[in-house]
């Protein structure tokens, strides 16, 4: 009894093709990594100081990695002063005389 073949996307990271398992619906969001991640590594392969594709790929991910824990840390940033915006609102309307 074989195994349903899973559908495949082709990606290409530094000019090498990969086939990647990955649902229909959620192949143009692989696509969409991939192409950010293969600019993350140009960026890294075209500086010339790293030349192993392995070693290329760990330090674009840790550059990601951080720009979403720094994304993460402004959204955080931006929901808590929302929170203290709203306090202030409330606390505010709660000031105003009812008529």
């Amino acid at each position: 009894m074989t195994e349903p073949k899973r559908p495949t996307t082709e990606i290409t990271l530094l000019e090498r093709s990969y086939s990647i398992a990955c649902p229909p619906e959620e192949q143009d969001k692989l696509e969409r990594a991939a192409r950010y991640l293969d600019r993350a590594m140009q960026g890294i392969h075209s500086r010339g100081r790293v030349i192993d594709r392995e070693k290329i790929a760990i330090m674009a991910a840790l550059n990601i990695a951080h720009e979403l824990l720094e994304a993460l840390d402004d959204q955080r940033a931006g929901e808590e002063n929302l929170n203290d915006l709203a306090a202030r609102l409330d606390k505010a309307l709660d000031a105003v005389p009812t008529r």
